[in-house]
């Protein structure tokens, strides 16, 4: 069975008030949109109001809006003093917690699932969230009692995250716990508690951190357009969607990155896994392997492509290729479509397993498949991640190395990891396009090979086609 290109286009038909690219979302029993959100951050980082802007906006544009409570606020309230706790009875609260969290969840996620409308699930923090609390080895101790896998509970399970940056960090004069009473926290234990709530999504691959550089009434308009902006959904006048993806070449890597093995050819000695731990360069990080394959399609002005990204991948020391049967996966497939209203239209959804072999099929064979390693990190409140293109490619693409991140930072302002050594930036580069460096011809003569690109218009599309 394949699928055909009318029913494709059937699938991911525009929808009348969106623009640029959707986001992926899950299909309810009546064909309406549903969305599930974690917010998630440091104290007093702007958590409710946040929630109930997001709230408001979606409501007024004809959406159904859920909000699950957090968990952990529900249970605390009812007189569980962690300090009380001896080190078993804290392991069996937070594993109990986190199955209370995901039925919670879960009630509100089949109830998005059969309403008639499209809806919004938002989460008061997210399972991830109960993991920054847990030591590593109990945490693994409690996936393998579960049989939970991160790719599952982080990337799977939400459609996205955005972390609110705590008041400790920026914006320290309006730090408070009145709105609170669970909250206790002085100013660097928030900041601490904010680092590890932020570490813990790291990975997740359409993250968001909105910080203090604004005002509080700006830091709630860019979280309710990071949300409008992922789904594609025009705002017009009433939020600033001006949040770019902007690339950068690195030229190589510290010598600390070498030795986990990001650049090298096999996993670090003594491991036949991707590595996901610590570096000296970075206080926490999540490392992936990347698929990309680009689809044929019924004319040049359409675009589609199919993403698989794993972690816990095995590596066949025999062979010297990593064993894509193992690990755990998750599939995308985008469609980018000719411009509408002068707009280009672009439509993520995440699939199947199944439905990525069937796609799959209709590879395009003028194309290298994309092979890539991918580290995500935050660095100075900013969430960064950067792809390692890897054989078997075209030799125009062994070796290249392209860090991105999604900001409203314009030029010089957008502050860089100071360890990696960057030599330009490569936005608008059709150069460095994913399209471009795929192709199986010599880029001389070729019809199929992308020409140009305006800044104004395509940088954010074509930035995209990196993910």
């Amino acid at each position: 069975m394949v699928l055909s290109f009318r029913n494709i286009h059937n699938v991911y038909k525009v929808t009348r008030g969106l623009r640029g690219y959707k986001m992926s979302q899950s299909i309810g029993t009546n064909n309406n949109k549903v969305y599930r959100l974690v917010l998630t951050g440091g104290p007093c980082g702007g958590k409710t109001t946040g929630q109930s802007r997001i709230c408001s906006f979606f409501e007024s544009i004809g959406w159904k809006v859920y909000r699950v409570p957090e968990t952990a606020t529900v249970l605390l309230s009812g007189g569980i003093k962690f300090p009380e706790l001896s080190a078993e009875d804290a392991y069996n609260f937070q594993e109990n917690l986190l199955n209370t969290m995901l039925r919670i969840e879960d009630t509100y996620f089949d109830l998005a699932s059969t309403c008639k409308r499209n809806c919004l699930v938002i989460c008061d923090r997210g399972v991830m969230d109960a993991t920054a609390y847990l030591p590593p080895e109990s945490w693994e101790k409690m996936r393998n009692k579960n049989d939970w896998n991160n790719v599952e509970l982080r990337d799977n399970r939400y459609n996205q995250v955005i972390h609110l940056v705590s008041a400790a960090k920026g914006a320290e004069e309006f730090y408070s716990c009145e709105s609170n009473q669970q909250r206790s926290e002085g100013l660097d234990l928030a900041r601490h508690l904010d680092d590890k709530a932020s570490q813990a999504w790291v990975g997740h691959p359409y993250y968001d951190v909105i910080d203090n550089t604004t005002d509080f009434e700006g830091k709630c308009v860019r979280t309710v357009a990071a949300v409008c902006n992922r789904l594609g959904i025009d705002a017009g006048d009433r939020l600033s969607l001006d949040a770019k993806k902007r690339k950068f070449l690195v030229a190589k890597l510290p010598p600390d990155l070498l030795d986990v093995c990001i650049t090298s050819d096999q996993p670090a000695e003594g491991s036949n896994k991707l590595k996901t731990t610590n570096s000296e360069v970075y206080p926490q990080f999540q490392d992936f392997i990347v698929l990309h394959d680009y689809l044929v399609t019924p004319n040049s002005k359409m675009q589609a492509r199919v993403r698989r990204r794993g972690q816990n991948v095995e590596w066949d020391v025999e062979r010297g290729v990593w064993k894509l049967e193992t690990g755990n996966w998750t599939y995308t497939h985008t469609l980018r479509k000719p411009r509408v209203d002068h707009q280009k239209v672009e439509t993520k959804m995440n699939i199947s397993k199944r439905e990525y072999q069937l796609l799959l099929a209709q590879r395009d064979l003028k194309h290298f498949t994309i092979y890539k390693k991918r580290r995500c990190f935050l660095w100075n409140n900013q969430y960064f991640q950067m792809d390692i293109y890897q054989d078997p490619c075209h030799p125009r693409a062994k070796g290249i190395i392209i860090l991105e991140t999604y900001t409203t930072l314009h030029d010089d302002k957008l502050k860089l990891p100071d360890f990696l050594d960057i030599t330009r930036e490569i936005t608008v580069d059709t150069q460095y396009s994913m399209f471009n460096l795929s192709l199986k011809e010599d880029w001389t003569g070729s019809k199929k090979l992308l020409q140009s690109l305006s800044k104004d218009e395509d940088s954010k599309d074509e930035a995209l086609e990196t993910s």
